[in-house]
Protein backbone atom coordinates (compact mmCIF):
# COMPACT_ATOMS: atom_id res chain seq x y z
CA UNK A 1 0.00 0.00 0.00
CA UNK A 2 1.30 3.46 -0.90
CA UNK A 3 1.57 6.24 1.65
CA UNK A 4 1.44 9.84 0.47
CA UNK A 5 1.44 12.05 3.55
CA UNK A 6 0.81 15.36 1.76
CA UNK A 7 -2.31 14.00 0.07
CA UNK A 8 -3.39 12.40 3.35
CA UNK A 9 -3.27 15.86 4.90
CA UNK A 10 -5.24 17.68 2.22
CA UNK A 11 -7.48 14.91 0.87
CA UNK A 12 -10.43 15.66 3.22
CA UNK A 13 -10.42 19.22 1.85
CA UNK A 14 -10.43 17.88 -1.70
CA UNK A 15 -13.36 15.59 -0.86
CA UNK A 16 -15.31 18.47 0.64
CA UNK A 17 -14.66 20.65 -2.41
CA UNK A 18 -15.73 17.84 -4.74
CA UNK A 19 -19.00 17.31 -2.86
CA UNK A 20 -19.77 21.05 -2.93
CA UNK A 21 -19.00 21.15 -6.67
CA UNK A 22 -21.27 18.15 -7.23
CA UNK A 23 -24.16 19.88 -5.47
CA UNK A 24 -23.58 23.03 -7.54
CA UNK A 25 -23.52 21.02 -10.78
CA UNK A 26 -26.73 19.17 -9.91
CA UNK A 27 -28.53 22.35 -8.83
CA UNK A 28 -27.24 24.26 -11.86
CA UNK A 29 -28.52 21.62 -14.27
CA UNK A 30 -31.95 21.59 -12.63
CA UNK A 31 -32.06 25.38 -12.72
CA UNK A 32 -31.18 25.34 -16.42
CA UNK A 33 -34.00 22.84 -16.97
CA UNK A 34 -36.50 25.22 -15.37
CA UNK A 35 -35.32 28.20 -17.44
CA UNK A 36 -35.28 26.14 -20.62
CA UNK A 37 -38.75 24.79 -19.92
CA UNK A 38 -40.11 28.34 -19.62
CA UNK A 39 -39.01 29.11 -23.19
CA UNK A 40 -39.23 25.73 -24.95
CA UNK A 41 -40.82 22.37 -24.33
CA UNK A 42 -39.90 20.60 -21.10
CA UNK A 43 -36.41 19.15 -20.87
CA UNK A 44 -36.54 15.32 -20.48
CA UNK A 45 -36.13 14.16 -16.89
CA UNK A 46 -34.14 11.19 -18.21
CA UNK A 47 -31.32 13.58 -19.10
CA UNK A 48 -31.30 14.93 -15.56
CA UNK A 49 -30.89 11.33 -14.40
CA UNK A 50 -27.93 10.87 -16.75
CA UNK A 51 -26.38 14.12 -15.49
CA UNK A 52 -26.76 12.96 -11.88
CA UNK A 53 -25.19 9.62 -12.79
CA UNK A 54 -22.27 11.48 -14.36
CA UNK A 55 -21.83 13.55 -11.21
CA UNK A 56 -22.06 10.49 -8.96
CA UNK A 57 -19.53 8.43 -10.92
CA UNK A 58 -17.10 11.36 -11.07
CA UNK A 59 -17.48 12.08 -7.35
CA UNK A 60 -17.02 8.38 -6.63
CA UNK A 61 -13.41 8.70 -7.74
CA UNK A 62 -12.81 10.95 -4.71
CA UNK A 63 -15.51 10.15 -2.15
CA UNK A 64 -16.74 6.84 -0.80
CA UNK A 65 -15.02 3.44 -0.64
CA UNK A 66 -13.06 3.88 -3.88
CA UNK A 67 -12.31 7.54 -3.35
CA UNK A 68 -11.03 7.02 0.18
CA UNK A 69 -8.49 4.45 -1.02
CA UNK A 70 -7.65 5.86 -4.45
CA UNK A 71 -4.80 8.08 -3.28
CA UNK A 72 -3.01 5.26 -1.47
CA UNK A 73 -4.00 2.05 -3.27
CA UNK A 74 -3.26 1.67 -6.98
CA UNK A 75 -6.15 -0.73 -7.64
CA UNK A 76 -8.63 1.75 -6.18
CA UNK A 77 -6.87 4.55 -8.03
CA UNK A 78 -7.36 2.73 -11.34
CA UNK A 79 -11.03 2.11 -10.55
CA UNK A 80 -11.37 5.83 -9.93
CA UNK A 81 -9.57 6.53 -13.21
CA UNK A 82 -12.10 4.42 -15.12
CA UNK A 83 -14.99 6.18 -13.39
CA UNK A 84 -13.64 9.70 -13.78
CA UNK A 85 -12.09 9.54 -17.24
CA UNK A 86 -14.22 6.98 -19.08
CA UNK A 87 -17.62 6.18 -17.51
CA UNK A 88 -18.61 9.58 -16.14
CA UNK A 89 -18.05 11.40 -19.48
CA UNK A 90 -20.50 9.05 -21.22
CA UNK A 91 -23.25 9.95 -18.76
CA UNK A 92 -22.45 13.65 -19.06
CA UNK A 93 -22.41 13.61 -22.86
CA UNK A 94 -25.82 11.91 -23.09
CA UNK A 95 -27.31 14.47 -20.70
CA UNK A 96 -26.63 17.02 -23.49
CA UNK A 97 -25.37 19.86 -21.27
CA UNK A 98 -24.35 22.20 -24.10
CA UNK A 99 -27.75 21.91 -25.76
CA UNK A 100 -29.44 22.69 -22.46
CA UNK A 101 -27.09 25.61 -21.81
CA UNK A 102 -27.82 27.16 -25.21
CA UNK A 103 -31.55 26.80 -24.58
CA UNK A 104 -31.33 28.35 -21.12
CA UNK A 105 -29.04 31.29 -21.94
CA UNK A 106 -30.41 34.63 -23.15
CA UNK A 107 -30.30 34.92 -26.94
CA UNK A 108 -27.22 37.16 -27.11
CA UNK A 109 -25.25 34.98 -24.69
CA UNK A 110 -26.32 31.87 -26.58
CA UNK A 111 -25.01 33.40 -29.81
CA UNK A 112 -21.71 34.18 -28.10
CA UNK A 113 -21.45 30.60 -26.86
CA UNK A 114 -22.23 29.29 -30.35
CA UNK A 115 -19.42 31.42 -31.78
CA UNK A 116 -17.02 30.03 -29.18
CA UNK A 117 -18.03 26.48 -30.05
CA UNK A 118 -17.31 27.18 -33.70
CA UNK A 119 -13.86 28.73 -33.27
CA UNK A 120 -10.88 27.13 -34.96
CA UNK A 121 -9.55 26.08 -31.56
CA UNK A 122 -12.76 24.21 -30.71
CA UNK A 123 -12.71 22.46 -34.09
CA UNK A 124 -9.09 21.38 -33.60
CA UNK A 125 -9.46 19.90 -30.11
CA UNK A 126 -12.66 18.07 -31.07
CA UNK A 127 -10.93 16.35 -33.98
CA UNK A 128 -11.10 12.65 -32.96
CA UNK A 129 -7.37 12.13 -33.44
CA UNK A 130 -6.39 15.26 -31.50
CA UNK A 131 -8.82 14.37 -28.71
CA UNK A 132 -7.34 10.86 -28.63
CA UNK A 133 -3.82 12.23 -28.27
CA UNK A 134 -4.87 14.54 -25.44
CA UNK A 135 -6.65 11.68 -23.68
CA UNK A 136 -4.40 8.65 -24.18
CA UNK A 137 -1.22 10.71 -24.44
CA UNK A 138 -2.02 12.29 -21.10
CA UNK A 139 -2.35 8.83 -19.53
CA UNK A 140 1.05 7.82 -20.87
CA UNK A 141 2.54 10.92 -19.23
CA UNK A 142 0.87 10.10 -15.92
CA UNK A 143 1.87 6.45 -15.70
CA UNK A 144 5.11 6.21 -17.68
CA UNK A 145 6.89 9.25 -16.29
CA UNK A 146 7.38 10.43 -12.74
CA UNK A 147 4.11 12.38 -12.89
CA UNK A 148 2.16 9.73 -10.96
CA UNK A 149 4.55 10.06 -8.01
CA UNK A 150 4.85 13.84 -8.25
CA UNK A 151 1.09 14.41 -8.21
CA UNK A 152 0.90 12.66 -4.84
CA UNK A 153 3.50 15.03 -3.47
CA UNK A 154 1.95 18.28 -4.69
CA UNK A 155 -1.71 19.06 -4.02
CA UNK A 156 -2.05 21.49 -6.95
CA UNK A 157 -0.56 18.98 -9.39
CA UNK A 158 -2.91 16.32 -7.99
CA UNK A 159 -5.90 18.52 -8.78
CA UNK A 160 -4.61 19.47 -12.25
CA UNK A 161 -3.95 15.85 -13.25
CA UNK A 162 -7.39 14.65 -12.17
CA UNK A 163 -9.07 17.61 -13.86
CA UNK A 164 -7.19 16.74 -17.06
CA UNK A 165 -8.26 13.09 -16.83
CA UNK A 166 -11.91 14.10 -16.69
CA UNK A 167 -11.79 16.87 -19.31
CA UNK A 168 -9.72 14.80 -21.74
CA UNK A 169 -12.11 11.88 -21.27
CA UNK A 170 -15.10 14.13 -21.89
CA UNK A 171 -13.46 15.68 -24.95
CA UNK A 172 -12.63 12.22 -26.29
CA UNK A 173 -16.23 11.07 -25.83
CA UNK A 174 -17.83 14.08 -27.53
CA UNK A 175 -15.38 13.73 -30.42
CA UNK A 176 -16.56 10.15 -31.03
CA UNK A 177 -20.26 10.29 -30.17
CA UNK A 178 -22.43 13.08 -31.56
CA UNK A 179 -25.48 13.54 -29.34
CA UNK A 180 -24.82 17.07 -28.10
CA UNK A 181 -23.89 20.33 -29.85
CA UNK A 182 -20.54 19.98 -31.60
CA UNK A 183 -18.40 22.38 -33.62
CA UNK A 184 -17.66 20.00 -36.47
CA UNK A 185 -18.91 16.57 -37.48
CA UNK A 186 -16.53 14.00 -38.88
CA UNK A 187 -17.57 10.95 -40.90
CA UNK A 188 -18.26 7.70 -39.08
CA UNK A 189 -15.33 5.90 -40.69
CA UNK A 190 -12.97 8.67 -39.56
CA UNK A 191 -14.17 8.45 -35.97
CA UNK A 192 -14.13 4.66 -36.05
CA UNK A 193 -10.47 4.59 -37.13
CA UNK A 194 -9.53 7.10 -34.42
CA UNK A 195 -11.44 5.11 -31.81
CA UNK A 196 -9.80 1.79 -32.72
CA UNK A 197 -6.31 3.33 -32.63
CA UNK A 198 -7.00 5.05 -29.30
CA UNK A 199 -8.31 1.84 -27.75
CA UNK A 200 -5.24 0.02 -28.99
CA UNK A 201 -2.93 2.48 -27.28
CA UNK A 202 -5.02 2.30 -24.10
CA UNK A 203 -4.54 -1.47 -24.05
CA UNK A 204 -0.83 -1.10 -24.78
CA UNK A 205 -0.48 1.29 -21.84
CA UNK A 206 -2.19 -1.14 -19.48
CA UNK A 207 0.28 -3.85 -20.56
CA UNK A 208 3.21 -1.50 -19.98
CA UNK A 209 1.91 -0.72 -16.50
CA UNK A 210 1.58 -4.45 -15.82
CA UNK A 211 5.21 -4.96 -16.81
CA UNK A 212 6.51 -1.92 -14.95
CA UNK A 213 4.19 -0.20 -12.44
CA UNK A 214 4.90 3.41 -11.40
CA UNK A 215 7.43 3.99 -8.65
CA UNK A 216 6.12 3.54 -5.08
CA UNK A 217 3.45 1.14 -6.36
CA UNK A 218 3.85 -2.46 -5.11
CA UNK A 219 4.13 -4.96 -7.95
CA UNK A 220 0.99 -6.88 -7.03
CA UNK A 221 -1.03 -3.65 -6.86
CA UNK A 222 0.45 -2.44 -10.13
CA UNK A 223 -0.42 -5.62 -11.96
CA UNK A 224 -3.91 -5.83 -10.49
CA UNK A 225 -4.52 -2.18 -11.37
CA UNK A 226 -3.24 -2.76 -14.90
CA UNK A 227 -5.58 -5.71 -15.34
CA UNK A 228 -8.48 -3.60 -14.09
CA UNK A 229 -7.52 -0.90 -16.58
CA UNK A 230 -7.34 -3.46 -19.39
CA UNK A 231 -10.55 -5.41 -18.75
CA UNK A 232 -12.56 -2.63 -17.14
CA UNK A 233 -11.60 -0.38 -20.03
CA UNK A 234 -12.82 -3.10 -22.40
CA UNK A 235 -16.32 -2.89 -20.93
CA UNK A 236 -16.55 0.88 -21.27
CA UNK A 237 -14.88 0.79 -24.69
CA UNK A 238 -17.53 -1.68 -25.81
CA UNK A 239 -20.22 0.83 -24.80
CA UNK A 240 -18.62 3.46 -27.03
CA UNK A 241 -18.26 1.02 -29.91
CA UNK A 242 -21.89 -0.10 -29.68
CA UNK A 243 -23.15 3.49 -29.56
CA UNK A 244 -21.02 4.55 -32.54
CA UNK A 245 -22.09 1.52 -34.60
CA UNK A 246 -25.74 2.02 -33.68
CA UNK A 247 -25.64 5.66 -34.77
CA UNK A 248 -23.85 4.64 -37.95
CA UNK A 249 -26.48 1.99 -38.68
CA UNK A 250 -29.36 4.38 -38.06
CA UNK A 251 -27.90 6.97 -40.43
CA UNK A 252 -26.93 4.56 -43.20
CA UNK A 253 -29.94 2.24 -43.20
CA UNK A 254 -32.56 4.77 -44.39
CA UNK A 255 -30.19 5.95 -47.12
CA UNK A 256 -29.52 2.40 -48.30
CA UNK A 257 -33.24 1.59 -48.24
CA UNK A 258 -34.03 4.72 -50.25
CA UNK A 259 -31.28 3.88 -52.77
CA UNK A 260 -32.62 0.33 -53.23
CA UNK A 261 -36.15 1.64 -53.73
CA UNK A 262 -34.94 4.08 -56.38
CA UNK A 263 -33.19 1.27 -58.23
CA UNK A 264 -36.32 -0.87 -58.12
CA UNK A 265 -38.47 1.92 -59.53
CA UNK A 266 -36.12 2.72 -62.45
Amino acid sequence: MMEHHIIHTYFPLIQTAVVILAVILAAGYMGAMVVSGSKFKSWPVSRLFLWIMGVVTAVGAFVGPIGNLAHENFIAHMAGHLMLGMLSPIFFVFSKPMTLLLRALPTEHAKTMSRLLNTSYAKVITNPFIASILNIGGLFLIYKTGLYVWMHEDILLFIIVHLHVFLAGYLFTISMIYVDVTSHRYDFWYRAVALVIALGFHKALSKLIYQSPPETVPVYEGRSGAMLMYYGGDVIDLILIVILCLHWYRVRTPKEAHRRNMVLWK
